[in-house]
């Protein structure tokens, strides 16, 4: 029996390629992206990964049994208290301060995306709520280890650290988790449900390219430029 993450998978890879041939990302293996356009990139990012660490909390809370429970408390541990440190320190290579990360505001992709995965783990199942989160843990994943197969890329001075992260056993095991428990609790899951969670995911990965593409745009609001 096909398992539900290897049937989105399949049937998401024309959007999902999309992800993956994004300029911003494909720039960044060549070693070739604009500086300033990955600068953008780590401040917003960081504001996501606020937003994002909210939905291990949420996680817990609607876990059916103390091991899961137990694993997205270290998720939240790990993104706040060393995620998010990392996040810090890497972006002083781009001169960004702390004080420029903690005052910055959202983009409108940033709210948008970050808004839709909240209400989708608020007010949906514990499903609903690893379809929403996954595509970002799981394209990230890919895109790292595929950006590390490109000789030089991993040691570049100011992409290889991204790329070393993303590529990482350590990050790999919390995709997979991701990609397992999604599995696990769709197992039993009538075929209206799954193509719920099939649209959730949809648009969470739609989402990643939008991310991606502002962070080349730099776009911010329209009307305040």
């Amino acid at each position: 029996m096909t398992k539900f993450s290897e049937r989105l998978y399949e049937k998401l890879q024309p959007v999902w390629r999309k992800n993956h041939s994004h300029p911003f990302v494909v720039e960044m293996g060549e070693g070739t992206l604009d500086k300033e356009k990955f600068r953008f990139f780590m401040v917003q990012d960081y504001l996501y990964l606020i937003e994002y660490a909210k939905l291990f909390a949420i996680g817990a809370t609607k876990a059916q049994d103390v091991r899961t429970m137990g694993r997205f408390a270290a998720l939240l541990d790990v993104t706040m208290n060393e995620e998010m440190e990392l996040h810090r320190q890497y972006a002083k290579k781009f001169d960004i301060t702390e004080k420029e990360l903690e005052e910055a505001s959202p983009s409108p992709v940033t709210l948008a995306y970050t808004h839709y995965m909240l209400h989708a783990g608020q007010n949906g199942s514990l499903s609903d709520l690893v379809a929403a989160l996954l595509p970002c843990a799981w394209s990230y994943w890919e895109i790292g280890r595929e950006l590390a197969a490109i000789p030089g890329a991993a040691d570049h001075p100011l992409y290889g650290e991204w790329i070393r992260m993303y590529s990482s056993e350590e990050f790999a095991q919390t995709a997979r988790w991701c990609i397992d428990l999604l599995d696990e609790l769709t197992a039993d899951t009538s075929e209206a449900e799954l193509q719920k969670l099939e649209e959730i995911f949809l648009n969470t990965t739609r989402f990643e390219y939008m991310f991606w593409d502002m962070a080349y745009n730099e776009t911010m609001w329209p009307i305040d430029e």
